[in-house]
This record gives C-alpha cells, sequence and structure tokens, in this order.
C-alpha cells in the first residue's frame, strides 16, 4: 500500500499512529507528497480529485480518503482494535474523534488565515474561541478519556493537541487545561506517538 505523506500533516500523523498501533506501519510505502491549498498537486490529484492528504493506494490500485476512512480501513485489516464496535464506547469513541477532527478544522483554516497579507481579526478571534471552548470541553472529559481504552478518539485528540504546540506555541492552552496537559503527556510516552512526532522538512 502507498501512503500520500507529509511529515507535518496532522491528518497524515492520525493515520500513522493507527498504522503503528495496528503493527502496519511496515506494510506502507511513504509518498512525499504536497498538498498546498492554493497550488493543487496534478501527480496527488490522479489518486485523490480533491489534491488532499492523507490519500492511500491500495495494492489493487483503489484509493482510499481521507483520514478517518483509511484509519477505519486499517483497523479492519487488524481485526478491529481501534473503533469500539457497538455501545456507549463506540459513541464516545466517534464523538472523541469528530471533536479532534474538527478542533484541526479550526486550527488549519486558523494558520491559514493568519498568513494572509490582510487577515481578517474578526475570523482569527472566531478561530481562538472555537480552539478554547474545545479545549474547556476536553478538560472536563479526561477522566472519562483515562477509563476508556486507547482509539480513534484518543489519537485523534492527540493529533489536534500536538498540532497546537507545532502551529500555536505561543497559545498557552496548558494553562487552561491542565488536566488535559497532564493527559497529554501520558500520551505522548506511546511508542506511535512519539514516532510520529511532526517535523520539519
Amino acid at each position: 500500500m502507498q501512503l500520500h505523506w507529509s511529515p507535518k500533516s496532522p491528518y497524515v500523523r492520525k493515520v500513522m499512529i493507527c498504522a503503528h498501533e495496528l503493527q502496519l506501519a511496515q506494510q506502507l510505502t511513504l509518498v512525499r507528497s504536497v498538498a498546498a491549498m492554493l497550488k493543487p498537486n496534478a501527480a496527488l490529484m490522479r489518486d485523490n480529485p480533491l489534491s488532499k492528504i492523507p490519500t492511500l493506494v491500495l495494492d489493487d490500485g483503489r484509493t482510499l480518503f481521507d483520514s478517518a476512512v483509511i484509519c477505519e480501513y486499517l483497523d479492519s485489516l487488524a481485526g478491529g482494535a481501534l473503533f469500539p464496535r457497538e455501545g456507549a464506547a463506540r459513541w464516545a469513541a466517534l464523538r472523541w474523534h469528530a471533536l479532534g477532527d474538527g478542533l484541526l478544522d479550526a486550527l488549519i483554516l486558523w494558520r491559514n488565515e493568519r498568513e494572509r497579507e490582510a487577515p481578517l481579526a474578526a475570523l482569527l478571534a472566531a478561530f481562538e474561541l472555537k480552539t478554547r471552548a474545545s479545549l474547556e470541553v476536553l478538560e472536563g472529559e479526561v477522566q472519562a478519556l483515562e477509563a476508556s481504552d486507547f482509539g480513534i478518539g484518543h489519537l485523534t485528540l492527540v493529533c489536534a493537541l500536538g498540532y497546537i504546540d507545532y502551529r500555536f506555541g505561543d497559545l498557552g492552552w496548558r494553562g487552561q487545561a491542565p488536566q488535559l496537559a497532564a493527559w497529554f503527556v501520558r500520551m505522548q510516552q506511546r511508542p506511535s506517538v512519539m514516532a510520529t512526532e511532526p517535523v520539519d522538512g
């Protein structure tokens, strides 16, 4: 399997954490692919018309995207370890997954806006408000995160918090959410998380 990949994409990191957790990382051939919003990548578009990463190319030529679909596919190959199959555990995991993905969406739009020549102050403020509101919610759910098995929701939140550190180092989120920060430190000790730290390049 080939994975269109970048060392800085938090969505790619989601897939790679899944692959490491599921012992599938060695089955992925990583293809360095640039997916800039203003410059569609013609080579990438042959596999994904949206010119987005991650994109997974299966051995039979079929393609899968986006990160949520790829993670669930990898989980199915491994017998279903990261997506609870039923009951309250499933809905909690999918909710955390959605919150983590939504937070990442807001963070990436926030970063794009602040890099514009004339960013809109109201839009920057809205992205910060949504980010801090998400952190407040998660601060109140740390005990529930701790009490549940590590899965797709946990690892997506790890990617979101890691992206805040990587792109928004001045946000000071740990002061707002100290219990979440302590949980994040514990999550950072997992080999899959350590192996996928974002790097420049």
